[in-house]
């Protein structure tokens, strides 16, 4: 696979890696942006904060979610059906590996309108702010 740049209205993700049985990926997390309020049915990631401080909200339901505030050399491990979602305290860098079910998201709440379950890249770049309409 080739390195492909995603734009996300919250930063962007580069995949650097996706075979039959890893993917391997660099979020950009802008400052006070946060990711959708989500999980995933079958794919295991784990989150390694490079640089930046992030805050991880997680749990089993959406009520009553636990926070962790992460430092650079800092991960979380997100397993499947685990509801959680990431902000960013300073711009960040977080490298994330997982699973290969790179579209397996479902989103629960999202700050800028996006909905349901997989990734709409369309609307992701629309969002961003960098792409034409």
């Amino acid at each position: 696979m080739e390195i492909q740049k995603k734009l996300k209205p919250w930063g962007e993700e580069i995949w650097f890696a996706h075979t039959e049985k890893y993917a391997g990926k660099i979020l950009r997390v802008k400052k006070g942006h946060r990711l959708s309020l989500q999980y995933h049915e079958q794919k295991m990631e784990t989150q390694y904060l490079f640089k930046g401080s992030i805050k991880v909200s997680y749990g089993a339901t959406a009520e009553g979610l636990e926070e962790k505030i992460l430092q650079p050399g800092e991960k979380i491990d997100i397993s499947p059906k685990t509801i959680h979602r990431i902000e960013a305290l300073e711009d960040s860098e977080i490298f994330e590996v997982s699973t290969p079910e790179l579209d397996d998201i479902v989103k629960l709440a999202d700050d800028y309108g996006r909905t349901g379950k997989g990734n709409d890249e369309k609307k992701d770049e629309i969002l961003s702010g960098q792409k034409n309409m």
